[in-house]
C-alpha cells in the first residue's frame, strides 16, 4: 500500500529520507530493471556502442545486420569489453584478447588449448531486452510491455517522423549536480516553478494554459505558447489540433523525459549516482533546423542551470531537522503526486 494518499488534497509529499538515507535509496534503485530506459537513436549507431543510462549493468549496442543489447563483460575474467563507440567487426577484450562477434557469441580465445568443455554456451556474451520505436532504441534487464510503456508517447507524438531526426553532437551535455535524483523528477514534473524560477521560458509559455496528463507509468506536460511564438503544425486528426503547442514533455518511470519541440527532441536522462548526488546527461535529435533557438526549447541550457540551482538548494533543505514531508497544490502539482505514488508502491 502507498503511503502517499490517493487523494491529492489530503495526501502528504514523500519523507525526506527518500532524498537522503543510503538505504531507501539502493532500494529503490534495485527495482530500476524492471523498467524501460533509453539506449540511443538509430542515427547515433555505429557497430558497438556502450549503454550510459541508470541501470548498473554493464551494456553495449551492437549493429551489423540488426541491433542486439548485449553484455560488456568478458566471460573470461570480468574484464569491460568496450569502453567507447566504434566501427569494429569483431570485440575483442581489451585484458586477454578474448573475441566475440558482435551478436555476442564466442569466437576465440589465446591459450586456452587442452581446456575441458570449452568453449560453451556459457563462453557467450548474455543479451539482454532491447525494443524500438521509431528510431529510438530502449532497453532493460527484465522489463516487458513496451507497447504499455510507450503508448502514451506514441499517441501524442507519434505522427512526427523522429526516426529521421538526426543526432546533434553539439547539444549533448552531462552534469554533475549534488542531489539526489528524485528531486530532480519532482522538479521536472511540475511548471508550478516557472514564473518564478524561468524568467524567460515564462516569456514564450501560456502559464494559465499548462496542463499537465497523467498515465501508467508517467506524466505528460503541455506547454502551451503564447501568441506570436513558435509551436507545431498538428494534423487535423490530432487530439490536441487547434491548439498552439510549445512542448510535448513526457517523464517515463524511474528518470527518462522525453522533450519534444518543434525544431526536434530533447532526451534527458537522470542517472544516479548517490544518494545525494545524481548525473544528468542530455541527447539532442533535429529534425527541423529552421526553429533551432525558438521557442520553449530555444535556450535548453540557461533553463538546466536554473533548475540545478533549485534542486540543489531543495536537497540541502530536505537533509535539515526541520522538514520531513509537505503537501501537495491540487492544480500544479498533480504530476509530481502521481510519481511518488509510483515511487512509493515499488
Amino acid at each position: 500500500m502507498s503511503i502517499i494518499d490517493s487523494d491529492i488534497t489530503k495526501a502528504q509529499t514523500i519523507p525526506s529520507r527518500y532524498y537522503t538515507d543510503e538505504s531507501t535509496y539502493k532500494e529503490v534503485l534495485s527495482s530500476f530493471g524492471e523498467y524501460w530506459h533509453f539506449a540511443a537513436h538509430r542515427s547515433q549507431l555505429e557497430s558497438v556502442l556502450p549503454i550510459d543510462n541508470p541501470l548498473r549493468e554493464p551494456m553495449l549496442l551492437t549493429f551489423s545486420d540488426d541491433v542486439q543489447c548485449i553484455s560488456n563483460v568478458c566471460t573470461h575474467r570480468g574484464m569491460l569489453v568496450c569502453s567507447e563507440q566504434s566501427q569494429v567487426k569483431q570485440l575483442q577484450c581489451p585484458y586477454h584478447g578474448r573475441t566475440f562477434g558482435l551478436d555476442g557469441k564466442f569466437r576465440n580465445m589465446p591459450e586456452f588449448t587442452g581446456v575441458e568443455d570449452f568453449p560453451s554456451n556459457r563462453d557467450n556474451l548474455p543479451t539482454f531486452p532491447l525494443n524500438e520505436w521509431k528510431g529510438l532504441l530502449f532497453n532493460s534487464v527484465s522489463a516487458s510491455n513496451f507497447d504499455t510503456f510507450i503508448s502514451a508517447v506514441n499517441e501524442k507524438v507519434g505522427w512526427l517522423p523522429i526516426e529521421a531526426y538526426s543526432h546533434d553532437p553539439t547539444r549533448h551535455r552531462d552534469y554533475t549536480i549534488q542531489a539526489n535524483w528524485a528531486l530532480y523528477v519532482d522538479n521536472y514534473l511540475e511548471g508550478f516553478h516557472i514564473p518564478f524560477v524561468h524568467g524567460d521560458l515564462h516569456e514564450v509559455l501560456d502559464y494559465d494554459a499548462y496542463k499537465t496528463e497523467l498515465f501508467d507509468g508517467g506524466v505528460l506536460q503541455i506547454g502551451t505558447a503564447n501568441e506570436g511564438e513558435t509551436c507545431f503544425d498538428l494534423p487535423s486528426n490530432h487530439p490536441d489540433f487547434g491548439q498552439k503547442i510549445a512542448a510535448y514533455y513526457f517523464w517515463l518511470y524511474p528518470g527518462l523525459m522525453l522533450n519534444f519541440y518543434p525544431w526536434g527532441l530533447s532526451v534527458n536522462q537522470v542517472i544516479p549516482t548517490t544518494v545525494d548526488s545524481t548525473r544528468i546527461v542530455y541527447h539532442g535529435f533535429v529534425g527541423d533546423e529552421s526553429k533551432l533557438g525558438q521557442g520553449a526549447g530555444g535556450d535548453l541550457d540557461k533553463v538546466e542551470a536554473e533548475d540545478q540551482d533549485v534542486v540543489e538548494s531543495c536537497q540541502r533543505g530536505v537533509s535539515s531537522l526541520a522538514y520531513d514531508r509537505g503537501r501537495y497544490s491540487p492544480t500544479r502539482e498533480t504530476g509530481v503526486h502521481h510519481f511518488h505514488r509510483i515511487l512509493t508502491e515499488q
